[in-house]
């Protein structure tokens, strides 16, 4: 599903014009990264959370050159955890439907 899927759908369902429904998909995500860049942590009930945490650094290797260590610096990454609702709903799911 893409953000214009979504946006369809909700504008059906709810009858609201697709511009407006646009509007308010977008400024929810950038609502979501403006918080996740300033390193706030989000929280939707039932569905997950949103945080940011630090991958600290690391010892990696060329596939090409295996014996040459690479160190790997120390990053923030944005991280996704799924809430209560969302792992029952998927976790139903026959893995052999998945495409």
């Amino acid at each position: 599903m893409t953000k214009r899927d979504l946006v369809l759908k909700i504008s059906k369902e709810t009858g609201l014009v697709q511009g407006v429904v646009t509007d308010v998909v977008q400024k929810t995500l950038d609502y979501i990264v403006d918080e996740l860049a300033a390193g706030s942590t989000i929280e939707l009930r039932n569905f997950g959370v949103f945080e940011v945490k630090v991958r600290k650094s690391r010892k990696g290797r060329n596939p090409n050159r295996p014996k040459k260590e690479v160190i790997i610096p120390e990053r923030v990454v944005a991280k996704f955890r799924a809430g209560k609702v969302l792992k029952e709903r998927v976790e139903k799911l026959n893995p052999r439907k998945i495409n």
